[in-house]
């Protein structure tokens, strides 16, 4: 079993309403071989909503009290990512799912990069919020780039 970000099976959970479908992400969902999960979501957040950052650092540094998430507003998120990233690591243990195949530069799911918390579309190294979670309880994160 696995978890995906439910954009990647074509819910309009983004940030802008819009989702960002991967046939084969789909499938897996159809085939009960996968459960998709939209931790800004299951964190409170309401879509559509403001874009967000991590700022001074990416998801484990968010997880160690570090580094915040902030939208483009100047608004703190930061809880509301973490609330996300808790709720997404409890449906995967529940699910028994051993692998992540999460939105890359996704501020909850990045898994090799990561927006640079400046809004200038400038990427970075780095993990989002959920994935950091994932890989620190053992779950292996790849990003949909990987099915390529």
């Amino acid at each position: 079993m696995k978890i995906v970000s439910a954009c990647l099976m074509g819910c309009e959970c983004r940030y802008d309403q819009k989702d960002n479908k991967v046939d084969e992400i789909e499938q897996l969902v159809k085939d009960g071989k996968a459960i998709p999960v939209c931790p800004e979501q299951l964190g409170g957040l309401p879509t559509p909503r403001n874009p967000a950052e991590i700022v001074n650092g990416d998801g484990f540094d968010v997880l160690d009290g570090t580094a915040k998430v902030i939208d483009n507003q100047g608004n703190d998120v930061t809880e509301q990512f973490l609330q996300g990233a808790r709720q997404a690591l409890r449906m995967a243990q529940a699910a028994g799912a051993e692998e992540a195949i999460l939105k890359e530069r996704s501020p909850s799911c990045g898994s090799a990069l990561v927006y640079d918390g400046t809004f200038s579309k400038t990427k970075r190294e780095g993990t989002g919020v959920t994935a950091a979670l994932l890989l620190r309880h053992g779950i292996f994160v790849r990003s949909e780039e990987s099915l390529d």
